[in-house]
């Protein structure tokens, strides 16, 4: 089965959120018809509120895959619709978390690079109204995956997904998100790498550095 895009969601409306990260919040994302254009900043049309923590080159467009949505569904007893965990693509037969960072995907007339996974934060747990989700998001660990535009275009719903220029390294968006509780090996690697994500690199270095005092 081809990889495709289920959804392209973007802002419904401002969300308060007076006791999470932020006062106010772009996480309410819907699903829209028709074309929307992907341009390095992010989807046309859509916002970011905080801006410390999201947005920027490296985290310009957000992917989950409905294939983890549909499996918190079951966890959860509730259903999970496409657009509410903040994505702004939601994929079909695509393995997000085993993506590898710095593969290619060509969607449309776009192409994208996986540059790191989502960290879950408390306006995350307070839109969807789960207790302890953000630790029960990490334990699960299947993140999603955060995305820079490399070639500007147009995407929509039903659009061919296509990996492409797949790393050698392989590691991946799984092997990222659980970082020093993971193979601490594949974070070594990954930081020979030159073209990494800017928040990636000091992050990879704090894992690593909590995993050698924790063994020494």
């Amino acid at each position: 089965m081809s990889a495709s895009l289920i959804s392209v969601n973007l802002v419904h409306e401002l969300v308060d959120d007076p006791h999470g990260d932020v006062g106010r919040s772009a996480i309410d994302k819907r699903p829209v018809s028709g074309a929307v254009m992907l341009s390095h900043d992010g989807p046309v049309g859509d916002v970011v509120m905080d801006r410390d923590n999201h947005g920027g080159h490296d985290q310009a467009v957000y992917a989950y895959a409905i294939e983890d949505l549909d499996a918190w569904s079951q966890i959860t007893g509730r259903e999970f619709v496409p657009g509410q965990f903040g994505e702004n693509l939601t994929t079909k037969g695509l393995d997000v978390t085993g993506a590898v960072i710095g593969e290619v995907w060509a969607i449309g007339d776009a192409r994208l690079q996986v540059r790191d996974p989502r960290t879950p934060c408390t306006t995350f747990q307070n839109w969807l109204g789960e207790a302890h989700w953000v630790k029960r998001f990490t334990e699960k660990g299947d993140p999603g995956a955060y995305l820079k535009v490399l070639t500007p275009g147009e995407v929509q719903a039903g659009d061919t997904l296509t990996r492409e220029q797949v790393p050698a390294h392989g590691v991946t968006i799984g092997d990222v998100f659980q970082g020093r509780r993971g193979d601490r090996s594949k974070l070594q690697r990954l930081l020979q790498e030159t073209d990494l994500a800017e928040a990636l690199v000091p992050y990879l270095h704090r894992e690593l550095a909590v995993g050698n005092t924790q063994e020494n």
